[in-house]
């Protein structure tokens, strides 16, 4: 039986310092077939080179602005029946595709997987208060594109990344998942390391803060607009 195609998407900014061994990560996935789409957000640096260098990744100049949008452009522009993503700072373990590819094919009912992260950092970089040596010696669940392989009905279901949250696009995407039941598991296995640098998107605090904020606001806004009898689309 055929094996389905894996869409992986890189939505990268300036990536030039991490991008080379993010993208081996890919090439030495022991899965087969899969796309590789680069979708690069008009980066300064020699990520657009480096990127064009693989003959196997096709390069795609974003045309709108922020990571939501980058994410969008790969989707529309992205042939697989499944659907991954992969920061250009982070690493996949060799098995990520195959173990949750397999997985899909074998529980049919299930839209889409994620799996653990473990974190690591490079070296220099400067650790924020929750960064312990506790919280970077365990392994965590990870609700992050990074981890996520998902049936392309679950896009056309729920749709894409917000383009209105410059960082928290990634939680409102799986809380809206969760709020429509869509069927999901994590996988018990470290398939994602993600790197900590001083340049992660994640880093900013305050701009995450405020858009979580927007969010469970939006959340709450929803359920009593339901209680009464409302409805929103999100």
């Amino acid at each position: 039986m055929a094996r389905p195609l894996v869409s992986v998407i890189v939505a990268v900014l300036n990536g030039e310092r991490f991008i080379i061994p993010a993208l081996q990560s890919i090439f030495t996935q022991n899965y087969a077939p899969y796309e590789v789409i680069v979708v690069d957000g008009n980066s300064v640096d020699r990520t657009a080179p480096i990127s064009q260098f693989f003959r196997s990744v096709k390069y795609i100049c974003q045309g709108g602005r922020g990571l939501a949008c980058g994410r969008n452009t790969g989707l529309e522009a992205a042939k697989g029946e499944l659907i991954a993503f992969l920061d250009s700072d982070d690493l996949w373990l060799s098995n990520k595709l195959s173990t949750q590819v397999d997985y899909l094919l074998q529980n049919p009912e299930i839209h889409y997987v994620n799996a653990w992260v473990k974190f690591f950092v490079e070296p220099g970089a400067r650790l924020r208060p929750g960064h312990t040596k506790t919280f970077l010696d365990q392994v965590h669940v990870g609700r992050t594109p990074g981890t996520l392989l998902a049936r392309r009905s679950v896009f056309n279901l729920i749709g894409s990344f917000d383009p209105a949250l410059s960082i928290a696009c990634d939680v409102e995407w799986f809380k809206r998942a969760k709020d429509r039941d869509v069927p999901m598991f994590i996988i018990p296995d470290v398939l994602l390391y993600k790197r900590i640098h001083d340049r992660n998107l994640s880093s900013d605090v305050r701009t995450n803060r405020r858009e979580v904020l927007s969010l469970i606001r939006r959340t709450i806004g929803r359920q009593r607009d339901q209680k009464s009898g409302n409805s929103h689309d999100r």
